[in-house]
Order: C-alpha cells, then structure tokens, then sequence
C-alpha cells in the first residue's frame, strides 16, 4: 500500500514530520502539563527518537501519526493519527487513534478535528473495521475528544496498562471503540 503522506482537514494539514519539527515536538513533550497523564515528560533524545519510531510506522504501514500544522500560520501544533497497538491485552491487535496537542492549542477543536479526518482514513483508505482508543481513567480531555468523534465506551473494556507497574495512579485505563458502521450512522447524523 503507498504510504498515506497527507490529510487534510478545514483548518488543518497532517502531514509527514520534518526534522525542524523537532524543537517544538521536544518542547510539547517536556511540558508537564501536555505529559500529565504519562509516565513522565519526554527528554530532547526521546522525543528524537519517537520521531523515528513514527516515521518506521509510516514506512512500514503506510499510515501512522501525522504532525499537525495549522492551515493559517504554518505552526507546528501536535500530532494525530493511527498506529497498530504495541501491547497485548484483551482488545488487541488493534489499531488506535491518539493525539498530543501543544497547550497553546487546547480547546480549540484541533484534537477532534484532527480524530474525524483520521477516522475517515482508516475506514475509508485502510478498511478498518475498527478502530480503539484508551488513556488513563483519570484523563477526562482526551475521552471528551473520544466522544466527541462518536467512540463508544463499555466499563467491560476498560483495563490495567501492561506496561505500567502495579500501584501507578495511571494504570487504569478506559477503551473507546468505533466501528465503520458506529462511523458511517455518525456521518449521516
């Protein structure tokens, strides 16, 4: 499959990510508030090299996690996009969406906006018939983004992240799910 290099949304370009994303990449990943629901902020290094990580998906896949750039500056915001669960659990394999936004950039609508055009690409261009998302009990934005985008949530589903410790507050996690059906009735809402 050729790689999928580019989305685009009202307001914003998804795109490959270019070296000069780095220091605002690494900025957004050391700020303790954008990293709360994390096991820690991220090191320049680790950012670098999650950066890598991303682009071996796309090479790979052909999809993965897009940077986000707004449309009317050019600015580097975050990222959003989908990539195939690293982890076993009960839900897996898998494929999820997820999003990191810069703080500047909260609130706005850039995550949900970003997750819609995402969702489109993998029932439309990949012909997934779902697709998940999972975070922290505790992370009440990003499931605000879940639901926003028409993910359901079942108690059921919710699970113990396997690669955090035991007694970490972050280990609970709740799964969102969508499937193309949940997606298309959404479309024609």
């Amino acid at each position: 499959m050729e790689p999928i290099l580019e989305l685009h949304s009202a307001r914003l370009l998804m795109r490959q990510w270019r070296d000069d994303d780095l220091p605002a990449f690494a900025a957004m990943c050391d700020d303790p508030q954008v990293m709360r629901y994390f096991p820690e902020p991220l090191s320049r290094l680790e950012s670098a090299a999650l950066i890598g990580r991303i682009r071996g998906h796309f090479a790979e896949l052909g999809f993965g996690l897009w940077a986000l750039e707004r449309k009317d500056t050019g600015e580097f915001i975050g990222f959003t996009g989908l990539s195939v669960v690293g982890f076993r659990s009960h839900f897996t394999p898998a494929v999820e969406i997820g999003w990191r936004l810069a703080r500047e950039h909260w609130g706005l609508g850039y995550a949900s906006e970003a997750a819609w055009r995402a969702l489109g690409c993998g029932f439309e261009h990949l012909a997934l018939d779902q697709i998940v998302s999972f975070t922290a009990q505790s992370n009440l934005p990003s499931q605000k983004v879940m639901q926003a985008i028409g993910m359901q949530h079942k108690s059921a589903d919710d699970f113990q992240h396997p690669n955090l410790p035991d007694g970490d507050p972050l280990k609970p996690h709740v799964l969102y799910r969508i499937t193309r059906q949940q997606w298309i009735r959404t479309l024609n809402a």
